[in-house]
């Protein structure tokens, strides 16, 4: 009678972790390295934790290269991979030009190569990596099931259309989301990671001329100072706390200091304004719905199986 309690609670806890982590999660497993590379985790966040101490700017890098990863053909580390004489990879892309942290992974893939030789893909190294470099910035905590394999397509024009423009609108960014079955909240909740990092003056400058209305006179000067000093190259930060992970972004929303159209719009627009405004004022809230969008983009057309390799190294395929 105990036993069959005990399987009865288990395939429970087995439903509701299916159920968290979303569509795709039960060809994934939380213990999928436990006995071909049982340390794997914990070399990931050592190196992690190095890395964000030494630069606390690389969280947000980190971060980015996931997410990146994840809305280009899927969750496949195909954005590590070098370009050839042949190929324009993924990271020489307009987009992702200024995507940082590879040498973090690089770091990480040396130490797994030298532990478990080709056991651990580079796309279940970026899940982790992100996971961590949030953690460390003082966001949530979430498990992250395992079992990617990695692609070995990396087009630049792939990028185009794929990653969300910083001139979208909430329609748009629902919309672009959407086709990765990710639901508004979700959206919200991700576009939150930009609690973290900074933006370049190509991508919020028109802004400033032509969206005075839903951008505060203040920040507007200063950023138009920004820019004519320094350039596109120039940079901001999306919230006044840019290394740290917590609910400031969305109260900066509110009072107009979105950096981005594709920010600022989540506050303007009745469809998102309600979740702004939620997570605004219940920061665990946005903690726990950023937990369940990240679970849910690591599943992203996934390779797993026979589709896709465990590269030796993460730049090129083997």
């Amino acid at each position: 009678m105990g036993a069959a309690k005990d399987l009865v609670r288990l395939l429970i806890l087995v439903e509701v972790i299916v159920a968290i982590a979303g569509p795709g999660a039960a060809a994934l497993s939380m213990d999928y390295y436990a006995m071909s590379c049982p340390f794997a985790e914990y070399i990931v966040r050592n190196v992690v934790s190095e890395a964000v101490m030494g630069d606390p700017t690389l969280a947000a890098g980190l971060l980015r290269l996931h997410f990146h990863d994840c809305f280009v053909q899927g969750c496949d580390a195909s954005v590590l991979l070098d370009s050839t004489a042949s190929n324009t990879a993924e990271k020489d892309a307009p987009a992702n030009k200024s995507l940082r942290g590879f040498e973090v992974i690089d770091k990480i893939k040396q130490m797994l190569e030298a532990q478990c030789p080709g056991v651990v893909s580079c796309a279940d190294v970026l899940a982790f990596a992100a996971r961590d470099a949030v953690l460390f910035a003082g966001g949530p905590y979430y498990g992250v099931p395992t079992g990617r394999r990695d692609g070995s397509r990396s087009v630049f024009s792939d990028t185009f259309t794929a990653l969300p423009a910083p001139f979208l609108n909430a329609s748009g960014l629902i919309s672009l989301f959407s086709t990765h079955g990710f639901n508004v909240q979700d959206m919200v909740a991700l576009s939150g990671g930009h609690t973290l990092g900074v933006a370049h003056c190509a991508a919020f400058k028109t802004r400033l001329t032509t969206e005075t209305a839903t951008l505060d006179s203040g920040l507007g000067s200063s950023l138009a100072a920004t820019c004519k000093s320094g350039g596109d190259s120039a940079t901001a930060t999306f919230d006044r706390t840019s290394t740290a992970f917590d609910g400031v972004y969305f109260k900066e929303l509110q009072q107009r200091r979105g950096l981005l159209t594709s920010d600022q719009t989540l506050f303007e627009s009745p469809e998102t304004k309600r979740l702004v405004n939620a997570f605004a004022m219940n920061q665990a809230y946005f903690f726990y719905a950023f937990q369940q969008g990240m679970l849910k983009m690591g599943q992203i057309d996934l390779k797993e199986g026979d589709h896709g390799e465990v590269r030796k190294s993460c730049r090129v395929v083997n």
